[in-house]
This record gives C-alpha cells, sequence and structure tokens, in this order.
C-alpha cells in the first residue's frame, strides 16, 4: 500500500513535523528542492519529506527555502542547524525511528 501524497506549504505544517524536516535537512532546504507539475498544470517546487505515514511536498520556492532558513532561529548565520537544536530533536524523535 503506497503512502498518502500530501502537498502543503511550509507555515501550515505541524510544528513536529517542522522539527523533523529540520533534522533531516540540517544544512537548508533550498538544493533539495524538486520541481513538479501540479494538478492545475503549473511547475511548483517543494521539499520532499516522507514519514512513516505521509509522503510530503512542502511547498517552496528557492527564495522562500532561503527566508525560511535566514528566520529560523534554529539556524546558524551559515545556515546550519544549531547542535544543541539538533540533539534536542534527535532526542524527541529517536523513538519514532526505531519503531
Amino acid at each position: 500500500m503506497s503512502k498518502p501524497r500530501v502537498v502543503k506549504d511550509y507555515e501550515k505544517l505541524d510544528e513536529n513535523v517542522k522539527e523533523q524536516i529540520k533534522l533531516e535537512y540540517p544544512n537548508g532546504f533550498e538544493h533539495n528542492l524538486v520541481k513538479f507539475q501540479n494538478k492545475e498544470g503549473l511547475n511548483v517546487s517543494a521539499l520532499p519529506f516522507e514519514t512513516d505515514e505521509v509522503y510530503y511536498l512542502v511547498r517552496m520556492t528557492i527564495a522562500e527555502a532561503q527566508e525560511i532558513i535566514e528566520d529560523d532561529e534554529d539556524y546558524d548565520d551559515e545556515g546550519v542547524l544549531k547542535d544543541d537544536i539538533r540533539e534536542e530533536y534527535e532526542d524527541k524523535y529517536e523513538d519514532e525511528d526505531e519503531d
């Protein structure tokens, strides 16, 4: 059985999903964006992220990806997830990885 695909804006994601995305992409999002055609036939870009239950495509442009990282206090000035934040999130979600 395939997972449901969810296309969603970053701002509308649950905070837990955002934290897991940060663990998956500790060096920012912009170099991991994929392009696809939405149901209206428009080309859009999104960040892929997969959980046990759902495959997300998080809609964002390169500029939006850069802005999200710049504005997020979890990332340092170079756009890298801070070590203490990474450790906190790893501890928080390690049990989910073991399931």
